[in-house]
């Protein structure tokens, strides 16, 4: 896939799995706002501008640079602090998204005592945003790494989206413990958006 990636101009691997995740469920369709989580390169927000542009929307958010992406609306910085969080909003309007998209990891310590809570935040940090900009019945669609932590998020994605689903690309490596969790149908009661 990495070969594959390079020989077709891609930006990476990464965009293979979005691009299987999304034949399989159809999250991605023409006109749909997308908001991408922890973007850099922007493998996945190149797979989405080609789907949902012209008419959709989507938003980069990392605290990488990124390469600009024709379409795609690039924001540096941590969605977690309230200014990039403000900048965010603002570039949405205040309108709610279809998707949210996080293909986030910590960094590597090699210590899975510690690797395994980060990547565990960065999650919840996922699910918080996309309940703050997900329309009633949006999706949200993350990548985690089996182990401490994973239950009580599984549990608590089902109590907030009326589906969830585990997807395992054949992009990923397969001794890989990283997975996507696929949350679809926000729950109303869930949403800010809910009338």
């Amino acid at each position: 896939f990495v070969q594959e990636a390079k020989g077709s101009g891609y930006r990476s691997r990464a965009r293979f799995k979005l691009e299987a995740i999304d034949r399989q469920d159809r999250l991605l369709r023409p006109g749909a706002r997308v908001v991408d989580l922890g973007a850099a390169p922007g493998g996945w927000s190149e797979y989405v501008a080609e789907r949902v542009l012209p008419g959709g929307q989507v938003v980069a958010l990392d605290r990488l640079e990124m390469p600009a992406i024709a379409g795609v609306e690039f924001l540096l910085g941590d969605f977690t602090e309230r200014p990039t969080l403000e900048v965010l909003l603002g570039i949405l309007q205040q309108r709610p998204v279809d998707l949210v998209i996080s293909d986030m990891a910590p960094n590597i310590s090699g210590v899975r005592s510690v690797d395994q809570p980060a990547a565990i935040y960065l999650c919840e940090l996922a699910a918080d945003l996309a309940a703050r900009v997900l329309l009633p019945g949006g999706s949200l669609l993350m990548k985690v790494f089996e182990g401490e932590g994973v239950s009580e998020l599984r549990r608590t994605l089902q109590l907030q989206y009326q589906r969830l689903a585990v997807r395992k690309p054949a992009a990923s490596r397969a001794r890989s413990r990283e997975y996507y969790l696929l949350a679809q149908g926000l729950k109303a009661e869930y949403s800010v958006f809910a009338a």
